[in-house]
């Protein structure tokens, strides 16, 4: 019967800290009518809440008729995650708050197919960021880490097509050298988390995430939920052909969505100027060649993105990581296959759009991935909430 109680306190108190989450800044009173608990009950739970420094007491809010209410809010400044996005040719990570607000991010140009080399690297990024942290109640909660390949649904890494990984335990080494959880997860899978949390989609029940770099990933929500399929690989969609017969990816198809669309596809056509994005749209600005090469890549991508439109019909299209800065020379053309592929029913109800997001979207998702892992963690027990 005690661990009963135990464990409906848990889950009461569990609820109670994920209301005020959602709803901050929110009084007692309005906790207890909102969860249809007692107002004794909603009381003592936050007053816990408030010892354990989940959440603190703010300012005074409206009053419905007597004394001035004091408002609860989460504690952002409990402690802090890190997250870390890996790209083929670059590194971003950031340091948050529990609000998923960036304290400090890192950005740098990375050749990460040396797993060792990008180790090391990832390390001397994760100690800087951890040297931004002030002191906190939980301090450092947790790493996640956003990977351009094949994650199951354990946390492992199973293929990187892009990239020579052969050992790939990051999860082992950074739980070893940093004593926190670490998260690993595909890095369109958590793109399209940090939109649906933090982003363009916050709103959207249907949408879908393209991550649009070296490869092409794609993550889908449905019904508000993310889709991971059977194993947790749904999304490949970069390694759908669109080509009959084309170019060998290094996936071993050809005529892959990616081998055509992509910031890969873009570098390639200009490989003997060892180029970058960066430059190139630089370059797009006086070079009626270079802006035909983005333009190129529009079109495929309208290709790919028709495809998807028929597959899932979403509200939502969202295009994020690096190729989003592209999206001058970018959305004219593709917009232009979708008008003259796709059928009208499902043209009309699907917006697509860049992410203003696109460096941050995985590193976000990920942050948002941490902090409820955290949270589930602090509160296990029942998993049903009992009025009492």
């Amino acid at each position: 019967m005690a661990n009963y109680q135990q464990a409906v306190k848990l889950t009461n108190k569990s609820i109670v800290l994920t209301s005020i989450r959602q709803l901050e800044p929110i009084s007692r009173a309005e906790l207890a009518q909102t969860l249809g608990l007692t107002k004794a009950t909603v009381s003592s739970l936050v007053e816990e809440l408030i010892a354990e420094e989940y959440i603190y007491q703010t300012g005074l809010g409206k009053s419905s008729g007597g004394r001035r209410p004091l408002m609860l809010q989460f504690n952002e400044k409990a402690g802090y995650t890190i997250s870390c996005d890996i790209g083929v040719n670059y590194i971003l990570t950031v340091l948050t708050d529990l609000h998923g607000t960036i304290i400090h991010h890192i950005h740098k140009p990375f050749n990460t197919n040396d797993f060792t080399r990008t180790v090391m690297e990832i390390k001397s990024m994760i100690d800087t960021c951890m040297s931004n942290m002030n002191e906190s109640p939980f301090d450092l909660i947790g790493i996640g880490f956003g990977i351009p390949g094949l994650v199951n649904k354990d946390g492992a890494i199973l293929s990187t097509p892009n990239l020579d990984w052969v050992q790939s335990n990051i999860k082992e080494i950074f739980e070893d050298q940093y004593n926190v959880p670490v998260i690993i997860e595909n890095e369109a899978n958590a793109g399209a988390y940090g939109e649906k949390t933090f982003g363009a989609a916050k709103l959207n029940e249907h949408f879908i995430y393209v991550s649009a770099g070296i490869g092409i990933g794609v993550g889908v929500v449905l019904d508000g939920s993310l889709v991971r399929g059977a194993n947790g690989f749904l999304g490949e969609i970069g390694h759908t052909t669109i080509v009959e017969g084309g170019d060998k990816c290094r996936c071993g198809n050809r005529g892959c969505f990616e081998m055509y669309a992509s910031e890969m596809s873009l570098l390639n056509t200009f490989q003997d100027d060892v180029p970058d994005l960066e430059k190139l749209l630089v370059k797009a600005e006086t070079d009626q060649g270079t802006r035909e090469a983005f333009e190129t890549i529009g079109h495929y991508l309208g290709v790919g993105l028709t495809n998807i439109i028929h597959t899932f019909n979403p509200e939502r299209i969202i295009i994020g990581n690096r190729l989003a800065k592209a999206k001058a020379y970018l959305l004219p053309h593709l917009m232009k296959v979708i008008e003259e592929q796709t059928l009208p029913e499902l043209r009309t109800d699907t917006e697509i759009l860049f992410s203003d997001n696109y460096q941050y979207a995985t590193a976000l998702g990920l942050t948002a991935f941490t902090i409820e892992h955290f949270l589930t963690k602090q509160f296990e027990g029942s998993a049903t909430a009992k009025t009492i």
